[in-house]
């Protein structure tokens, strides 16, 4: 009876230790951005998506990687304080890329269990 018991008031104790602890979660503001229509010699364009850290402990952005060589992340690279903010750029490159477009951006967190994906698009026109 007693190993029971113990058994019990183990479990009881591990559950309370796995619903107790603590981490971090990322919120972002929007997940997608269109850039409409732009003309190819414009080059490159930016967009910055934000985010808050909503969890209780610091939010570490480990590596953000784009779906392809025309897009180039850029990232806040020093841990977020819970109820701060940060930010994830990326730069589309419109040089010899007329047409539609798609692209992912994957963001690895510390959160567990969790890869962020962030998505830009738009029409390129070509030069004339």
């Amino acid at each position: 009876m007693k190993k029971i018991g113990f058994i019990l008031l183990f479990s009881l104790l591990m559950t309370g230790i796995t619903f107790a602890q603590k981490q971090p979660a990322m919120d972002f503001e929007k997940t997608e951005h269109n850039f409409g229509t732009i003309k190819e010699e414009i080059g490159a364009v930016t967009t910055r998506f934000e985010f808050k850290n909503t969890g209780d402990t610091p939010l570490i952005i480990q590596r953000v990687a784009s779906s392809c060589g025309c897009t180039t992340p850029s990232y806040t690279r020093e841990p977020i304080l819970p109820g701060k903010e940060g930010t994830i750029s990326a730069q589309y490159s419109t040089v010899r890329r007329p047409g539609t477009f798609n692209k992912t951006i994957r963001v690895y967190t510390n959160v567990p269990d969790t890869v962020y994906v962030l998505t830009i698009k738009g029409n390129v026109t070509p030069r004339k």
